[in-house]
């Protein structure tokens, strides 16, 4: 009872440090440093431009778009379910729900315009925090965890986790070499989704202990 305490208390404290940093960078977007910081990794990425890592990047970057994680999600909510594990499916459902709905509202409240892209065509949307990093941390990691769990293996569980940060941070990539975002609202996105993980996992303790 006592550790599980503990770790609503950590996993609140963490989510609470994640969203002061989300405030933190969303004040300071438009300050000298902050565009800077910008323009100097959005130059180092697309100095490596090449016909085929445009290829490869954009396919990397449908793995963290809204409809295939829809889809995904969907897949492994049913899977969930067949396997017995209600609460793990709801709480991934709500997890992907709750990120939807975070991602709209502080678009809308920062209003952020996009930069002009390098290849491919301008989404309709703004710019901060990045979409494809909010929820590709929040499914992928959430399905990470989900199977880390139920593997008594340390390298077994280290193979998953690394795998899935390779991706999430492959997806962030993606949106900063094709020139959608800048690496600010790629680390929003990330600051974004800590913060949300770690208020879903607070919420399961608490009610985990009840």
């Amino acid at each position: 009872m006592i550790a599980r305490r503990t770790r609503s208390r950590l996993d609140a404290a963490g989510a609470l440090i994640a969203l002061a940093l989300w405030a933190g960078l969303a004040a300071a977007l438009s300050s000298e440093g902050v565009q800077r910081f910008d323009a100097a990794v959005r130059l180092a990425v697309h100095r490596w431009a090449s016909p085929n890592l445009t290829a490869l990047m954009q396919g990397i970057a449908v793995l963290g778009s809204v409809g295939f994680l829809a889809a995904a999600a969907l897949v492994a909510i049913a899977g969930l379910l067949v396997a017995g594990r209600r609460r793990s499916a709801i709480a991934l459902a709500g997890t992907m729900a709750g990120a939807f709905l975070l991602e709209n509202a502080m678009k809308y409240a920062i209003h952020r315009v996009r930069p002009e892209p390098f290849f491919g065509t301008e989404p309709e949307t703004y710019s901060f925090p990045s979409g494809h990093a909010l929820f590709s941390l929040c499914f992928y990691c959430t399905l990470a965890s989900g199977l880390a769990q139920r593997r008594r293996s340390g390298l077994a569980r280290a193979a998953i986790g690394t795998a899935a940060a390779a991706l999430i941070a492959a997806i962030g990539l993606s949106r900063i070499y094709l020139g959608v975002h800048y690496p600010s609202d790629v680390l929003g996105g990330y600051l974004a989704a800590a913060f949300w993980l770690g208020v879903v996992a607070a919420i399961r303790g608490l009610r985990s202990r009840r």
